[in-house]
């Protein structure tokens, strides 16, 4: 098209290409991105009619995962409009949205929206890095005021070659991503980073910071193309809108307020400062009445000034005081308290208590099946671990509806997921479906990170054999001027609430002893530096193992034993060539084991057959039934076995499930037997001994082989015989019983598998 612009650059050896002017022109500012052959379109509209006030800034971001861009139709049988958002798509969402939130002008009252949509994926690279690059450059062709551009870039860690060394990789692809150690997403501008996000496996602090590094570089050169791409465009700004600010009400706060009364506001419980701080709201409250009732401004105004006045306080006794709130050191933890198994009936659970702040984590134990399959625009995945975080209104002491988990919620989940998802056993030594349920029940600050800890509590005393408990603390920042992060800062560790609220970081960082298991990080100011970052990593270093200890005192390894609530599973590992034996003609074999035991039955591809039973003696019968299927018998081991089939010249025994032989009529007897009938009936139970398994598979069997042999009598004296006497003498043991067919007359028999019961032609014959 006559309008279409385009600029392209490499990003770690593939081609990334800009493109405008094509889609989505009514857009106030459109772009689409493409990376090999995935392509997202950008899309950022502002309102022109703003709101008089708004409470924070109206931006709204969604990335709009569409199944179409893999080649896909959504799985479900009865609902293919694509609709709610995937967890997925929201944690892209997030992910877009917390570096952008923090560039746009303070006070700007117009609401912003970004939409991101996934057009094609070629299932090679995931699509959020190149979805945060797109959105920015759709910002910046908007007009719409935007400190930005800000890039995304993934790093992963992992060994090219099979047995190399482990080596920091640009844009991963998803193979790479899913063998590596690290899956890291770092957003930022020209001059500092500005989010981060990412997923380990034990990483170094140093190997985090040398992928930091490494991801700027290419930061860096895609903000300075957006720069170029949008001179090449030629952009309009946009005039934004900004609340008001109500000057009377400034100075009759001003006029109250003083800097002992702001000073005065401390204590530890988060009860403690809020009463203080509303007995300052009441004195201008009645000091006002009369400006309150004529609407010289309101009392909204005067408690949010107030709350202005007293977060410069706080940041200014932090920054040159090193005083906290609540009378703690910089680097000091709140006070730990722990307890196991509040809960009598859930298969594990545990309460972390830090400060005021409470997680009761819940572990259940499911079966296999009860694994959750996700069905997302590139790949299914089947999870076997799943983290859940609530955060109820009452938690902080607030009455809101219940609306489901927020965005919020979900990406709180997805952290405490990623922290301990690495240290899970293997699927073949604990088969388990394991759930966690963290419930925020109290709330002043960190409560992600008490949630990592209330996990790792309760998985172990679950009995779930984790590999090594994992910790999270969160970390804080306060710095002097927000556009110059690095001018004169304080860093925090274990930030409460106001903290949170008023700082300019919240830094949260999971993982073990030998290293980080997962990161966050958000900020307010407009960036940080690497040596900032390596500052906050030391000491959320010192902060984690000081966690881990504390845990260590109350439950210093997993529990050998599982609740008694809990399902019971037993393993066993088969042939993958039996796996059809186990699961019968149309499913009839497993329908009946699973029926008659009462247990559930899971059966992978491996040949793992996995059985969930409700007690031991379920389980039990069970396991042996599958292992008679599988089992591989051997010629000379006897069996209990059940007449099936009655033939002329012999019966078909079932002599393990699944597998039938045939007893020949001449193996019935030691003496000749005229008929089967007068031996054996249809559902006699016999014993019999597996004579061979011929080289078709089927299988021979002997009843005779296992009955007493008769006893010969001596016979009438010589010469008395008809016929007279032999030469040489009667033959030792008395004459023979009559003969029956010579031995290479009997038909072989079938082999067990093929062989229908109901069918009257009977076995083929050789």
């Amino acid at each position: 098209m006559s309008n279409a612009k385009r600029v392209e650059c490499d990003l770690g050896g593939r081609k990334l290409v800009f493109e405008t002017g094509v889609l989505a022109n009514q857009a106030h500012g459109s772009v689409t991105v493409q990376l090999g052959d995935s392509m997202v379109l950008a899309t950022a509209t502002m309102n022109l009619k703003p709101k008089d006030f708004v409470a924070w800034f109206p931006l709204t971001v969604d990335f709009e995962e569409k199944f179409y861009a893999a080649g896909k139709i959504k799985g479900s049988r009865f609902i293919k409009r694509e609709g709610r958002p995937s967890d997925n798509a929201i944690l892209v969402s997030r992910m877009i949205d917390r570096p952008m939130r923090p560039l746009f002008p303070k006070g700007m009252t117009n609401d912003v929206q970004l939409i991101v949509s996934s057009l094609s994926a070629d299932m090679v690279t995931p699509p959020d890095a190149i979805g945060i690059t797109a959105s920015s450059t759709a910002l910046m062709l908007s007009g719409i005021p935007f400190e930005g551009p800000v890039s995304g870039v993934r790093i992963g860690y992992v060994a090219l070659e099979e047995g190399g060394e482990e080596q920091l990789v640009i844009n991963p692809t998803y193979e790479q991503i899913e063998k590596g150690r690290l899956n890291l997403m770092v957003a930022g501008k020209k001059d500092a980073i500005t989010m981060v996000e990412a997923g380990c496996n034990e990483v170094t602090e140093e190997v985090l910071l040398q992928a930091l590094e490494m991801a700027h570089v290419e930061i860096k050169k895609l903000c300075e193309l957006q720069e170029k791409f949008a001179a090449e465009v030629g952009v309009t700004p946009k005039e934004p809108s900004f609340m008001k600010k109500n000057e009377a009400a400034e100075t009759a706060v001003d006029a109250i307020i003083t800097r002992e009364m702001l000073d005065g506001i401390k204590g530890v419980g988060k009860k403690e400062i809020k009463v203080k701080f509303d007995e300052l709201e009441e004195k201008l409250f009645t000091t006002y009445a009369e400006q309150l009732e004529a609407e010289e401004y309101s009392k909204g105004d005067l408690a949010e000034i107030l709350n202005d006045r007293f977060e410069v306080v706080m940041r200014d006794n932090i920054l040159n005081k090193e005083e906290r709130i609540d009378g703690r050191k910089l680097d000091e933890i709140r006070p730990i308290e722990i307890q196991l198994d509040l809960l009598p009936r859930p298969h594990g659970s545990a309460l972390f208590q830090r400060g005021e702040t409470q997680s009761l984590t819940i572990t259940t134990l499911g079966a296999p099946g009860a694994a959750q399959i996700i069905d997302t625009m590139d790949t299914d995945i089947v999870k076997r671990y799943l983290h859940h975080y609530n955060f109820p209104p009452y938690s902080v002491g607030e009455c809101k509806f219940l609306r489901g988990p927020s965005r919020r919620d979900i990406g709180h989940g997805d952290l405490g997921e990623r922290s301990l998802v690495p240290m899970l056993p293997s699927k073949e030594d604990f088969p388990y479906t394991i759930m966690c349920v963290s419930e925020i029940v109290t709330c002043n600050g960190s409560s992600s990170m008490a949630a990592v800890c209330g996990s790792t509590l309760s998985l172990m005393a679950a009995g779930v054999p984790i590999k090594k408990p994992v910790a999270g603390i969160a970390m804080g920042l306060i710095v002097k001027d927000k556009a110059n992060a690095s001018a004169g800062y304080k860093i925090l560790t274990d930030i409460q609430g106001m903290e949170d609220f008023a700082g300019d970081m919240d830094f949260k960082v999971t993982g073990t002893r030998d290293g980080i298991n997962a990161l966050q990080m958000d900020i307010k100011a407009k960036g940080l530096s690497i040596d900032i970052m390596r500052e906050a990593l030391q000491k959320a270093q010192e902060a984690r193992f000081f966690l881990l200890d504390e845990m260590a005192k109350v439950i210093p390894a997993p529990r050998t034993e599982l609740s008694q609530y809990a399902p019971l599973i037993i393993t066993i590992q088969i042939h993958p060539d039996q796996i059809r034996e186990v699961i019968g003609k149309g499913g009839e074999t497993i329908q009946k084991i699973t029926g008659e035991c009462g247990v559930e039955m899971d059966i992978e591809d491996s040949g793992l057959v996995m059985i969930t039973a409700p007690d031991q003696e379920s389980g039990q019968r069970a396991y042996e039934w599958v292992n008679k299927i599988t089992y591989i018998p051997k010629a000379g081991e006897e069996f209990d076995g059940e007449v099936v089939k009655i033939m002329d010249f012999g019966a078909f025994v079932q002599f393990l499930p699944g597998k039938d032989g045939l007893v020949h009529i001449s193996e019935l007897e030691h003496h000749r037997v005229e008929k089967v009938e007068d031996v054996v009936k249809l559902g006699d139970k016999v014993k019999v001994k597996l004579m061979e398994v011929d080289g078709q598979g089927r299988y021979n069997l002997s009843r005779k082989a296992l009955l007493p042999r008769p006893e010969r009598s001596a016979g009438p004296p010589k010469g008395d015989r008809p016929g007279g006497p032999r030469p040489g003498g009667p033959k030792p043991g008395g004459p023979r019983p009559p003969a029956g067919p010579p031995p290479a007359a009997p038909p072989p028999s079938p082999a067990a598998p093929a062989h229908d019961p109901s069918d009257p032609a009977g076995p083929p014959l050789a």
